[in-house]
């Protein structure tokens, strides 16, 4: 409907896509001491996801973030009271300006969220053991213009990871844990 209004749009696919629940920009997953996973909220990490971005003048949020805006026709959470995301800018995005309206935390959690695991313990008391903050947000792309070819975005979205961040924990703490995700890579002690 937009490029039919002469706005320029385009279709926008994220791999290792965050769906952060609960707005905190970290997907936590969360073990018990034997390593098994506990079900503690419903934050996930989808293998793609697919928006569109259109190219507005932000005059109602000045023109450092004019361009390319996210707009997601499905969204998972409500903003506002319903069920909606964008226009949200990819230059607020990136800069991680999160507190501006129009769902940019949610955008900036999808592309940018840290995963971290967490163990849990019997007397309330949790400690992190592992963080990653370079699987969310993977080749984010769009068609080029002109050809069938992938065009890799993911420079508007995050700047890149200069340092890695890696926790050490005992193998027998984590064990259990690689069977739900043998994505994630740790430092066995």
């Amino acid at each position: 409907v937009l490029r039919c209004l002469g706005i320029p749009t385009r279709v926008i696919t994220n791999f290792n896509s965050a769906h952060d629940t609960n707005i905190n920009l970290s997907i936590d997953k969360y073990i018990d001491s034997s390593g098994k996973t506990l079900y503690l909220n419903e934050d996930s990490v989808w293998n793609f996801h697919v928006w569109n971005e259109s190219w507005f003048i932000r005059r109602d949020l000045g023109s450092f973030y004019d361009g390319w805006q996210v707009l997601d026709a499905t969204p998972q959470e409500r903003s506002k009271g319903i069920f909606q995301c964008g226009p949200a800018s990819t230059r607020a995005i990136k800069e991680g300006d999160v507190n501006l309206d129009y769902d940019s935390s949610f955008v900036f959690a999808e592309v940018n969220a840290d995963y971290v695991t967490w163990i849990c313990y019997s007397n309330k008391r949790k400690k992190r053991i592992y963080s990653d903050t370079r699987k969310i947000g993977k080749f984010i792309s769009t068609k080029a213009v002109g050809t069938k070819s992938r065009m890799d975005v993911t420079d508007n979205y995050k700047y890149p990871e200069v340092k890695e961040i890696s926790f050490k924990i005992s193998y027998s703490q984590y064990k259990n844990s690689l069977r739900d995700d043998r994505k994630i890579l740790v430092t066995a002690v």
